[in-house]
């Protein structure tokens, strides 16, 4: 059984998802949840409280694996930077605890979940939700998440069926 940690990094909430993978390629939820930055005083603390949730995610889970999604786009360039600090803290607090850190465009996970790289975000929650048997409708963040992760088990499954590392399994070089 291998665990895995997904992330979906944000500057104001950090979607969190954490599966189980076992020897058949089977996914089985864990948990999941947003990391709810908004309230901390200043930027530097909503900061400190994403890695503190992600350092006490990891101490209670104990994942082998972790997984984020990379940056792709922000609305303006002051939240691409925040995005971009959120992505950094959530790296660090992972690295921090020895743990490797694979990483995926929005379109890889789109693609791996629902077979586009252009489905809709509501088409990634109901796959989500369907891989893992999970009743009523995911927060957004958390079912990103989830999705990263659910990508990672799938390149990793490749990788492994190849005889490959993970970074060769998913790169186009």
């Amino acid at each position: 059984m291998t665990r895995i940690l997904g992330i979906d990094p944000g500057s104001q909430r950090t979607g969190v998802g954490i599966i189980d993978i076992d020897a058949s390629g089977r996914a089985s939820h864990v948990y999941h949840a947003p990391l709810v930055l908004l309230g901390a005083d200043g930027f530097a603390l909503r900061l400190k409280r994403l890695a503190d949730g992600l350092h006490a995610l990891i101490e209670e889970y104990r994942p082998q694996e972790v997984a984020i999604e990379k940056v792709f786009m922000a609305k303006n360039a002051d939240s691409a930077l925040k995005l971009g600090q959120a992505r950094g803290a959530a790296i660090c607090a992972v690295v921090m605890r020895d743990l490797q850190v694979s990483e995926y465009a929005a379109t890889e996970i789109k693609l791996a979940v629902v077979g586009r790289g252009s489905a809709q975000k509501e088409q990634v929650q109901h796959m989500v939700g369907l891989m893992l048997n999970l009743k009523g409708k995911l927060q957004a963040d958390a079912a990103d998440a989830l999705a990263v992760a659910i990508t990672h088990a799938h390149v990793r499954a490749t990788a492994n069926r190849l005889g490959v590392d993970v970074r060769q399994a998913w790169s186009r070089k």
